[in-house]
């Protein structure tokens, strides 16, 4: 088991629940990021910005950061004319988590972000397998000569892309983590169920060090998901990071209407519903994050909650 797969092990040996930072996105919009901008290209244009960031969800109390490399495969980044840089900008997305998670007075794991590439693979779209496995490579590559300790796939939505991935994962020599986005009727946009992420990579690997879900349409419908995921899965470790509520349009810009309150009450139910790690999506602040830490901290667990709780708590799903 590589060294990084140990550290993510023994900090959950040591802490039971492990916290993972907020928003990466909607943070540096924030702090001034344009929309149509490409974020994973502030890691060149304001790395001090970013670093920031990073810094202040250490602070908060993340026991995970992600690094700014969401979109950062060549299909994405063609799309800011940036598709000759990849291994460069991820490269450095890596080096400045990595800087930070360093100066923590504590063990930080620095997880590698690696988003869809935003193209269908075969036979719905023109993607070839082998294709988005070497995309996955090309931007893997990159966040390992920075300093990553995992892989972290998120807000996937194919399983044949979440295997595309992590078989780019185990051909660099990273472990991997993997989260889908279930949104649509409780499902991702190509039909995965939530009780179906589990069986997606054992054969690729070691295996994935935890599944789960992140983004979606708020804490309601992540919990949700959540509770299929543990029920199918009752030993898996199991990762959450649910968006801040769902989003409403004031004044041409998205505002996430979850409270720190509400998020703080959400890390606690996912705990209590078995996740061994939290964190926050959109619009998860440090403020966010930081009544999360506290809720986790001050509060011992709870039993199993059922639907009906989570409902009364978080509000209505967004599917009947």
């Amino acid at each position: 088991m590589p060294a990084s797969a140990n550290l993510l092990a023994d900090l959950l040996a040591e802490k039971g629940v492990l916290l993972a930072d907020g928003a990466m996105g909607t943070s540096l919009f924030a702090l001034g990021l344009e929309p149509g901008q490409a974020p994973e290209l502030w890691n060149e244009q304001h790395p001090e910005l970013v670093a920031k960031l990073h810094r202040d969800f250490i602070s908060a109390g993340a026991d995970i950061i992600l690094t700014n490399s969401f979109g950062g495969t060549h299909h994405r980044l063609k799309l800011h004319h940036a598709q000759d840089r990849v291994h460069g900008i991820n490269k450095m997305a890596a080096e400045i988590c990595r800087a930070a998670a360093d100066e923590a007075d504590r063990a930080i794991i620095v997880a590698g972000s690696v988003g869809p590439t935003g193209e269908l693979l075969m036979p719905l779209g023109a993607l070839a397998y082998e294709d988005a496995v070497s995309a996955f490579v090309e931007q893997i590559e990159g966040l390992q000569a920075g300093g990553v300790d995992i892989v972290w796939i998120e807000t996937m939505s194919s399983p044949q892309e979440i295997r595309a991935a992590a078989e780019a994962a185990v051909k660099v020599g990273l472990p991997y983590i993997y989260t889908a986005s279930f949104h649509a009727g409780g499902r991702t946009m190509t039909g995965l169920h939530p009780e179906d992420i589990h069986g997606i990579t054992t054969d690729i690997g070691d295996g994935p060090l935890a599944v789960g879900a992140n983004c979606g349409a708020g804490p309601a419908d992540t919990l949700s998901s959540l509770l299929f995921m543990t029920e199918a899965g009752p030993s898996a470790t199991v990762a959450v990071k649910s968006n801040c509520g769902i989003p409403e349009s004031r004044d041409g810009q998205l505002h996430y209407p979850g409270t720190p309150q509400l998020m703080a009450d959400y890390a606690r139910l996912a705990r209590d519903a078995g996740a061994r790690i939290v964190g926050g999506c959109c619009g998860t602040s440090c403020e966010h994050l930081a009544a999360m830490r506290q809720a986790l901290d001050d509060n011992p667990a709870g039993p199993r909650p059922s639907l009906e709780t989570i409902i009364e708590r978080m509000g209505p799903l967004s599917f009947p």
